[in-house]
């Protein structure tokens, strides 16, 4: 019996931004594989087992996948927003790698979602509307002083940014020193996008000059977007619109 994996991303939050190709797939999985908040985002029914489990803990829930899938079974492995930012599918691909021999010929594919970058930036206008990179500021998996490079490369690059696991409360010194190293490097007051929980009912959307930024202002449920020195704000009755040209204009 021929089994798969299908590595799905379930969007930011917002049942309606998930895709027609990954409800499809949820529909026709035996299993759901993932951190548990975001299997609990699947609704229960007769011949399908949910698997959550905890968060740094992905190698072994991508193992189980796989090993489940060489039994037959049809597995879908979720993530939040989209699967290969950082999430799900790199996990899976790098267990796939150093696993059995047996396990490369697993139907495996990747189901693209919306991932919270991209949800917060349409919530404030384009903010990415130019060149971007984006940065998971959380070292778990790769140290301070990588992060501290990059950072400070991306400012001196004239990137716009988008940062993920901004501020948790095990190390909120990160975050700390990320607006630390902003503040000296870009010299200006270009607008920081604060959005927490997109696409949710309870969504907020702050937009802030950088000098009064605060740590504070920041969780793990805040997706963090930083302008370039070239992004505008058109400011409005009805809405403020951030938006960065798609031409340098120095």
């Amino acid at each position: 019996m021929s089994g798969s994996v299908v590595i799905a991303g379930i969007g930011p939050g917002d049942d309606d931004l998930v895709t027609p190709q990954v409800t499809d797939a949820l529909a026709k999985a035996t299993d759901i594989v993932g951190y548990f908040p975001y299997v609990d985002r699947i609704a229960p029914r007769d011949g399908l087992t949910r698997h959550g489990s905890d968060n740094r803990v992905e190698i072994d829930r991508s193992q189980h996948a796989l090993e489940m899938a060489l039994e037959g079974k049809h597995v879908v492995v979720v993530s939040s927003g989209d699967p290969g930012v950082f999430a799900m599918a790199a996990a899976v691909f790098e267990a796939l790698e150093n696993g059995p021999k047996d396990w490369l010929n697993i139907d495996i594919s990747v189901l693209p979602g919306i991932t919270a970058m991209l949800a917060a930036s349409a919530r404030a206008g384009a903010p990415l509307g130019h060149d971007f990179c984006a940065i998971n500021l959380s070292d778990n998996l790769k140290p301070w002083s990588i992060i501290e490079k990059r950072l400070r490369l991306a400012a001196e690059a004239d990137f716009a940014m988008a940062f993920y696991n901004p501020r948790s409360k095990s190390r909120p010194e990160g975050f700390e020193r990320t607006l630390e190293i902003l503040k000296d490097a870009c010299g200006d007051d270009r607008p920081v996008i604060f959005a927490r929980n997109v696409s949710r009912p309870d969504e907020t959307i702050k937009i802030v000059p950088l000098s009064q930024t605060t740590a504070d202002m920041a969780d793990m449920r805040t997706m963090v977007l930083v302008g370039s020195s070239q992004t505008r704000i058109i400011e409005r009755e009805i809405g403020t619109i951030v938006y960065t040209p798609r031409s340098l204009t120095k």
